[in-house]
């Protein structure tokens, strides 16, 4: 599984028609919203703003008016066949003049997106694990250390009878982790939690 390190673009033109294909890395379907509707006023001239998101939980497909199947799935399958997620594939059409057919559709959006893969940088994602910890108030400073070294994420910080932070770590850091934390605080520190995230 891979995603986007960067916005990627291209354009394409068939019988007068402009397609410029777009990739955007993000992750959430209000991000999603959020671009789209920036497309739209920046491009108050197109036709068509079709698009396709891969989104933990939040995938989605649009044709805006183009015949329903001939736009948005051509370019979700290029997602999927390119194992990517947290991205949002979005063409832009420029009317030409021309009908394309149903065919000529299907092959014009789901070009538009293959080009724009041709200029993206594709990243490996990393499954992470959340996790919770509870350590003395004298012991936080120490555990954040161990957290900062292995980089992970601390995701909340609540203080009862012990400080208990949730954080998220890298999978293949866990376990290291995890003994360090154990090693350095000389076992007074109680781990719950785990879920395994992507």
């Amino acid at each position: 599984m891979h995603q986007l390190a960067a916005p990627a673009f291209a354009e394409i033109e068939i019988k007068k028609s402009r397609f410029l294909g777009q990739l955007y890395p993000l992750h959430s379907r209000a991000e999603a919203r959020q671009t789209l509707d920036g497309l739209r006023r920046a491009h108050p001239g197109a036709v068509h703003v079709c698009w396709a998101l891969i989104c933990a939980g939040e995938s989605g497909l649009d044709d805006d008016g183009e015949p329903s199947g001939t736009a948005a799935k051509p370019m979700y399958n290029v997602l999927v066949h390119k194992d990517v997620t947290n991205v949002l594939a979005v063409v832009v059409r420029y009317w030409g003049g021309i009908k394309l057919g149903a065919g000529g559709l299907t092959r014009a959006y789901g070009q538009a997106i293959s080009e724009a893969f041709k200029q993206a940088q594709l990243i490996a994602v990393e499954s992470r694990r959340e996790a919770s910890l509870e350590v003395a108030y004298a012991d936080e400073s120490q555990a954040r250390h161990w957290l900062d070294k292995y980089q992970a994420q601390i995701l909340e910080v609540s203080y009862a009878q012990q400080t208990c932070i949730r954080y998220s770590v890298k999978d293949k850091d866990a376990a290291a982790l995890t003994a360090d934390l154990i090693t350095a605080l000389k076992g007074q520190v109680h781990f719950s939690d785990d879920t395994a995230q992507a």
